[in-house]
């Protein structure tokens, strides 16, 4: 009898740990399945043309006008030319070969790589699969499942800044001894620095926690603070290149952040300098009335904006902060914290992931994007919280044991499903697969999702390549664009309207624009003038405009202006 209990057991373990091991089988093979799923179609939307705003206005943009005049030069009229470009400058291989799809898969690349270090991370201290989920949580989040087809910067940042963060880690395990370690961090942020300002926060960060921590485990305060003077150097070293290209051209190394402020330091002494021009800039304006003015926010809403912008995340909504998260990184955030497992790594992650989202959300303009550094280290957390409360049921009984299991499964289930909704509905937006099987144009393509192409292509096609264009409440978007051109703006049209008063004002003011064409988006001029001026100035402002200019190409609301000052 004892013998056939003792093979029952036995026999009973063996089945419950082959029962272990399919379901551990069966979890990777969905886990890879719905990886390749998400990976697949994304590659497939990168094999289109580039239609994302920024890539039309800066990413590619300047790239493309650098080779246009066979290397760097100054743009002026661009604030957006001065920011670091790390990122941009590996677009400029493939441009050059006439390729605008290999720098999405550039930018794609990036997203990638950081979604390997969440992997790796996890892999090595809770296991495969949990590995795999953070890589499936991380690369389905819907922001990165949009920056992932675009030729955007903000993968490279984080990229950089994540691998940063782990090498700290890494060289904090090996107590300090491994300096290869903090070299290898302090490089990695120094290239995260020099792809997109927002890094300068995960920056600042790091290096004040180098010090603390350093003196803090090993009791040694002057090698802690040599630590940080030799991380600060060495990434002040790699990002120092745009800064003092910044500083000969502007003054400003960072510009145009704190542009007022640099001004003051520099005229100090003069007269008339004070400490309110700082208060002017644009960069220290209100968080709190911004809001309240623009969107008609309470105090208690935008003090809760660090949590809403999980929940209410909307592409190309200003409102709704300009991108979509998951909010499975904030529910299973507590339960990270379920047991003292990693309690070094976990109270760093969610210090860092805390300190870089206050200081994204309340120092900027809101966006999804500008808080990305933080996403990687929310879904390391996320994915302990899920595997914390997964062993907590394990240990229950009965019904606990089953309802906890189903309920942690079905929210996460919930959630990563509702990002493939997201993809679903992206993919149907930009319907990649007819220009993919060639029964679509590329011309065709961009004319579906570019409203302006068709007006540039008619510039690029019938004016003299001596044109010069003025681009006016287009937002920017130049890219398409094989003249010269610059971005006039608003205040272009304002001085135009102000000079309106006789023929001769207004030809002088047309003259300092250094154009002889204008691109305009007809409904948005209209409506600028129509909030901004009054009925007579409107008046007098057309009448002009009628006399001066001649309409020469008008489609999908954009029209060219050649305004009679020859080429």
């Amino acid at each position: 009898m004892k013998k056939l209990l003792y093979l029952y057991r036995v026999r009973g373990n063996q089945e419950r740990m082959l029962e272990k091991y399919w379901n551990n089988k069966i979890a990777t093979s969905l886990l890879c399945i719905a990886i390749s799923g998400f990976l697949i179609v994304e590659i497939l939307l990168n094999l289109t043309p580039p239609i994302s705003r920024d890539a039309m206005i800066h990413h590619l943009a300047v790239p493309k006008l650098w080779l246009t005049h066979g290397g760097f030069y100054e743009i002026p009229w661009a604030n957006f030319s001065y920011f670091p470009m790390n990122i941009d400058l590996l677009y400029l291989i493939p441009l050059y070969f006439k390729s605008d799809i290999a720098p999405k898969f550039i930018h794609f690349s990036f997203g990638l790589g950081t979604g390997l270090l969440v992997y790796n991370y996890l892999k090595n201290r809770l296991g495969k699969n949990c590995g795999l989920l953070g890589f499936l949580i991380f690369f389905s989040t819907p922001v990165i499942v949009h920056l992932s087809t675009t030729a955007y910067v903000d993968l490279g940042m984080i990229f950089f800044t994540t691998a940063s963060i782990l090498a700290f880690v890494r060289w904090r395990d090996g107590n300090y001894k491994d300096t290869k370690w903090l070299l290898i961090s302090a490089v990695c942020m120094g290239l995260a620095a020099g792809s997109k300002y927002n890094a300068m926060i995960a920056w600042l960060f790091l290096n004040l926690m180098i010090v603390f921590y350093y003196s803090r485990d090993t009791e040694k305060g002057l090698p802690a603070l040599k630590s940080g003077a030799v991380f600060f150097a060495i990434a002040f070293l790699i990002v120092s290149p745009w800064y003092i290209k910044n500083y000969i051209l502007t003054g400003n190394p960072i510009y145009p952040l704190f542009d007022q402020f640099f001004r003051f330091l520099h005229h100090a002494g003069e007269k008339g300098a004070s400490i309110a021009q700082i208060a002017e800039s644009k960069w220290t304006s209100n968080i709190f009335q911004r809001r309240e003015i623009m969107f008609g926010e309470s105090f208690l809403e935008i003090l809760f904006i660090p949590i809403r912008i999980f929940f209410q995340g909307k592409d190309g909504s200003a409102q709704y902060f300009d991108g979509a998260l998951n909010p499975i990184l904030i529910i299973m955030l507590p339960f990270a914290f379920l047991n003292k497992k990693l309690n070094r790594d976990k109270g760093f992650f969610l210090l860092f992931s805390f300190f870089f989202i206050f200081m994204a959300c309340f120092l900027a303009v809101i966006s999804a994007r500008y808080i990305l550094p933080a996403i990687p280290f929310l879904t390391i957390l996320s994915v302990i919280g899920i595997k914390n409360i997964i062993e907590w049921t394990g240990k229950q009984t009965g019904h606990i044991h089953r309802a906890g299991l189903i309920g942690v499964s079905a929210v996460t289930i919930i959630f990563i499903a509702s990002n493939f909704l997201y993809l679903k509905d992206y993919f149907n937006t930009i319907q990649p697969v007819r220009y993919i099987l060639n029964q679509e144009t590329r011309n065709d393509f961009l004319t579906r999702h570019v409203g302006s192409y068709p007006a540039m292509q008619y510039i690029n096609n019938n004016l003299p390549d001596n044109a010069r264009i003025s681009l006016i409440l287009l937002g920017g978007r130049g890219y398409y664009m094989d003249r010269p051109y610059h971005i006039a703006g608003m205040n272009a049209l304002k001085r135009m309207v102000k000079a309106s008063k006789d023929g001769l004002s207004f030809q002088t003011c047309l003259q300092s624009l250094h154009c002889t064409h204008i691109l305009m988006r007809t409904d948005l001029v209209n409506k600028y003038l129509q909030d901004n001026f009054s009925q007579k100035e409107i008046l007098r402002f057309m009448n002009l405009v009628k006399s001066y200019w001649k309409p020469v190409h008008e489609s999908n609301g954009y029209a060219v202006w050649d305004i009679g000052l020859g080429t």
